[in-house]
């Protein structure tokens, strides 16, 4: 027995993390595989050492400059209009996250969602000392409004998290489905009178196809309904670690009470700033992500597998009756992807060009 006094529920517990290994491709984090541009870099480096010129003094703790910035790009990139006092921002989506579970979830509160999802979502419930519940997606890994509503019924939730598009799975939630699953949230909070707190995890949701719409278009009918966003994907800013959310100004005022005092750094900010500045140049890298997955899920169809419509950066594919045997060859052969989700089933992110080629030529010798 240890001297320390650990937290009884963090025993046994392992710090969450994907393998990173040195290989030649790596396609098992849904990075973006396009590095910045040169003119980016450009304007990151002078908006940083603007930014560390005062680093004698604490940042703006309410980031308003960077509200407005992320205010005007969901206007471009979703035709929505979002105050810039209905957004926060955090260190990475997961940051958001854990603040949103702090605020509205919490010891004697539950959490919900439907797996597969993001494998963290249970861990930051864990950390909250909530309750996770995990209901069950269908053979498709689409909701069943039956088991949506069964699960908010008994569980009456703190908070529910939905990810659009999911992962692992790609797969987007319709809008019209979200609606319901609204309209029964409205009245499974955990007292009488209250609603449970729909958050939409839309960590993929540029990348979605033509036809498929934000939950940010319902985020002005349903108070107790928040989007969250991040620029790790689309942007290819993984290693700046800015999440955003979008929800009505009630939710971002606990926000602001559960937060650590100044937790956006300046430097932070002015990158982030900077890389919303060139956002207008990530359509064609986005289009051309999107075509690649495409072609893609064709060539994995064409060796007999299976692939799960994806909507994001990411294609699930298989069956195989020993996918770590897959996996681990395929790594044999310098190609990382992910063994993660369903049993049988493997996920692949959309690299360059020349990853996409090495990942199905390692996986047809495999196979």
């Amino acid at each position: 027995m240890s001297i320390l006094p650990y937290r009884p529920e963090f025993a046994n517990e392992s710090p969450y993390g994907a393998p990173q290994l040195d290989v030649p491709v790596c396609l098992n984090v849904n990075e973006n595989p396009y590095p910045p541009s040169p003119e980016l870099i450009a304007d990151i480096s002078r908006g940083v050492a603007a930014a560390a010129a005062g680093l004698n003094r604490y940042p703006d703790r309410d980031f308003m400059e960077l509200r407005e910035d992320l205010s005007a790009f969901l206007e471009r990139e979703s035709h929505v209009h979002v105050d810039p006092a209905n957004i926060w921002a955090a260190n990475g989506s997961n940051e958001v996250m854990l603040h949103v579970l702090q605020a509205f979830a919490g010891p004697g509160r539950t959490v919900v969602s439907f797996a597969p999802t993001y494998s963290m979502y249970s861990e930051y419930a864990r950390d909250v000392s909530a309750t996770w519940v995990a209901g069950a997606r269908t053979d498709s890994f689409e909701l069943d409004l039956d088991e949506v509503r069964s699960v908010l019924e008994r569980e009456r939730p703190g908070v529910v998290l939905l990810t659009s598009p999911n992962n692992p799975t790609g797969t987007a939630l319709p809008q019209e489905q979200l609606i319901e699953i609204l309209d029964i949230a409205r009245h499974t909070g955990p007292e009488p009178g209250q609603a449970s707190l729909v958050v939409i995890d839309e960590a993929y949701v540029e990348f979605r196809r033509d036809g498929v719409s934000s939950a940010l278009e319902l985020r002005s009918d349903y108070p107790y309904m928040a989007v969250s966003r991040t620029m790790s994907k689309a942007f290819g800013a993984a290693g700046l670690r800015l999440g955003y959310l979008a929800a009505a100004k009630e939710v971002i005022d606990q926000l602001t009470i559960v937060r650590l005092p100044y937790h956006l750094s300046a430097l932070t900010q002015a990158a982030a700033r900077a890389c919303l500045a060139h956002s207008d140049q990530l359509a064609d890298q986005i289009a051309k992500i999107r075509e690649d997955r495409d072609s893609l899920v064709e060539e994995l169809g064409a060796l007999g597998l299976k692939t799960v419509p994806s909507d994001s950066n990411f294609v699930m594919f298989g069956t195989f009756a020993d996918r770590h045997a897959v996996w681990q060859g395929i790594l044999d052969r310098g190609v990382l992807i992910r063994e993660v989700g369903p049993e049988g089933w493997l996920r692949v992110c959309i690299g360059t060009p020349q990853e996409n080629a090495a990942f199905v030529a390692a996986l047809k010798e495999v196979i």
